[in-house]
């Protein structure tokens, strides 16, 4: 039985080595290219390593284009990505307590609408949030990417915190009313610390989402040197004329590292229990 469990545990740990190269190597083949010469990136396309190392792809790229540093564009995404974020966690925190823990009338009216926010594709929503930008005066700026977020409008966000509100126990309000907390007391003082786990993990999603983001920044980004990582990436590539691959691969790799970095350091909050966690405090 012992020798069973130990080849069934090898061929499993096997095919699932074997599944993760296979979705990774796209990856990693943008890395290793990041560091051939730009003529020779796809010729070697069959090689993985490359066969002369080199940091020019680097150099040209961190140049960036008509005097605007690439350093520019991570700052851009930076900004967006981190005022998006906290405009996020904290409406949506605000938001699902309401949901979780009052009751007023409407209230299962406004979830049910919420979840079916969830359900719409954004493509249905792009062309009447565009025109309702365009008559504030926001399109050409950042204010779309950023504002809408400060006002929950992204249920998934909404939902998952209302779970996360939804198992803490009750019984930590009723303690609190009793000592003399106000309802934005008990919100601030007993369940805002509670759901850390949660607003970190939403966290993570947003900030990646964000920071990922290419079409709304297509949609509503004009000057250049306004531009996010994930649109200024597409000024390498000039059907027109030649296209330095070698340089946005480059820049795609560094813009890779702050989410994998970000991933990597929190990832332990996105399966951290938070009932558990809040009465051991």
């Amino acid at each position: 039985m012992k020798t069973k469990k130990i080849i069934g545990r090898t061929l499993y740990h096997i095919l699932v080595f074997g599944f993760a190269i296979v979705m990774v190597y796209p990856l990693l083949w943008m890395v290793f290219s990041s560091f051939k010469p730009t003529n020779t990136i796809f010729t070697t396309a069959q090689e993985l390593l490359p066969r002369t190392w080199t940091l020019d792809n680097y150099h040209n790229g961190w140049k960036g284009f008509a005097n605007v540093g690439f350093g520019r564009f991570f700052l851009n995404s930076l900004v967006i990505s981190l005022l998006a974020t906290l405009g996020t966690l904290a409406s949506s925190s605000i938001v699902a307590y309401g949901f979780a823990r009052l009751r007023f009338k409407g209230r299962g009216l406004l979830f049910s609408a919420m979840l079916v926010t969830m359900m719409l594709p954004a493509q249905v929503l792009m062309i009447p949030q565009y025109i309702w930008y365009q008559k504030l005066g926001w399109v050409g700026n950042y204010l779309p990417l950023i504002v809408p977020y400060w006002f929950a409008t992204q249920g998934f966000f909404v939902y998952l915190i209302t779970n996360f509100i939804g198992g803490i126990p009750k019984d930590l309000d009723e303690a609190a009313k009793i000592d003399g907390c106000s309802t934005y007391g008990i919100f601030f003082w007993i369940i805002l610390p509670l759901i850390v786990p949660a607003l970190i993990t939403g966290g993570i999603f947003s900030f990646i989402w964000r920071w990922d983001d290419f079409l709304s920044a297509l949609l509503y980004v004009s000057k250049t040197e306004s531009y996010p990582v994930s649109l200024a990436l597409k000024l390498f590539s000039d059907p027109s004329s030649s296209s330095d691959y070698g340089a946005m691969f480059a820049m795609s790799t560094l813009s890779i590292l702050p989410v994998v970095l970000i991933f990597i350091t929190l990832q332990r909050y996105l399966v951290e229990g938070i009932a558990t966690s809040g009465l051991k405090g």
